[in-house]
């Protein structure tokens, strides 16, 4: 990972960290499957230097963002972020394929545990988990 992609996923772990207001599961699955997250996932596109105020703008233009539901903390909200970013940055995975193998109960199921690992160590982890699950 060099500079520009920790700094990505930053941003996303920032975003996910002010969506805190919303419904974080259905923030989380909006946000894994839309343009937004589609033009992050691209090598270079103008919107992963805009910030995550923006972004959160960008995504409330795509689709509604709902406030009713389960709020998650901030810090869950924005390991969740992070990982993501660094999933797909150091997989080469869309966000859309990431979610699908690890949607956001995982993800939040498994924070407690997860969060103090090198985040590589956790995808694996998470990876191995979609897996079992499908009987892999």
């Amino acid at each position: 990972m060099d500079s520009i992609q920790l700094k990505l996923c930053d941003i996303q772990g920032r975003l996910f960290e002010r969506s805190a207001a919303y419904a974080s599961e259905r923030f989380i699955r909006d946000f894994m499957n839309s343009e937004v997250a589609e033009h992050l996932d691209s090598p270079y596109n103008k919107l992963q230097w805009m910030g995550e105020e923006y972004l959160l703008d960008e995504l409330r233009d795509e689709k509604p963002l709902c406030t009713d539901g389960e709020k998650y903390s901030s810090e869950i909200l924005y390991w969740i972020g992070y990982v993501y970013r660094y999933w797909a940055c150091t997989r080469g995975e869309k966000s859309k394929r990431i979610y699908r193998q690890a949607p956001a109960k995982t993800m939040k199921r498994n924070y407690p545990a997860f969060h103090t690992f090198d985040p590589a160590v956790a995808i694996d982890d998470l990876i191995e988990i979609h897996r079992q699950r499908k009987g892999q």
